[in-house]
């Protein structure tokens, strides 16, 4: 009688065993749906200098990304760019140049800019900048990029530009 009533109801045994493996294949692609995946990719380069002759920041950001001048609120001045290079020359000497002369422009307004390189100030002829003594061994030496504050001091702006650095390796 219980069983007749459940026959009437539409209960079937094996409608509810098939519901129940549906579901469960519902849950269990469900979960795999709403799982969460997250990827990255990303470049990755080396560079190896040859051990005669390198010029290399120790930072190796610095020549692939554009550096900030900060500016003191307080001082009214723009801080120098400094930045530390491995150098060597096993033949000699390194002597550096200015491609260009640096300036910072907003298209109307120019800021100079001095650049130092191991002490020495550099223009657009060679300098030794590393002797041969020295450069055998290889050394870390300092970069220093300062802006000249322009005849009747700076003027607010965005102000943009490049350092154009030329090394050569001299030999004996």
């Amino acid at each position: 009688m219980v069983r007749e009533r459940a026959y009437r109801a539409g209960y079937r045994p094996g409608k509810v065993v098939m519901t129940l493996l549906l579901l469960l294949v519902g849950v269990l692609l469900s979960s795999r749906a709403l799982a969460i995946r997250e990827e990255q990719v990303f470049d990755v380069s080396v560079t190896i200098p040859t051990a005669d002759f390198y010029v290399l920041p120790i930072n190796p950001v610095f020549l692939e990304r554009e550096q900030e001048m900060a500016w003191n609120l307080v001082s009214r001045t723009l801080k120098p760019l400094r930045e530390h290079f491995d150098v060597k020359n096993s033949g000699g000497g390194i002597v550096a140049r200015l491609g260009e002369l640096p300036v910072l422009s907003n298209g109307r307004r120019l800021i100079p800019l001095n650049v130092n390189f191991n002490g020495e100030w550099l223009d657009l002829t060679d300098t030794l900048v590393v002797p041969a003594e020295e450069a055998r061994a290889g050394k870390r030496v300092l970069l220093e990029i300062a802006a000249v504050e322009p005849e009747g001091g700076y003027t607010p702006g965005d102000y943009f530009g490049s350092v154009h650095l030329i090394f050569d390796a001299l030999r004996p």
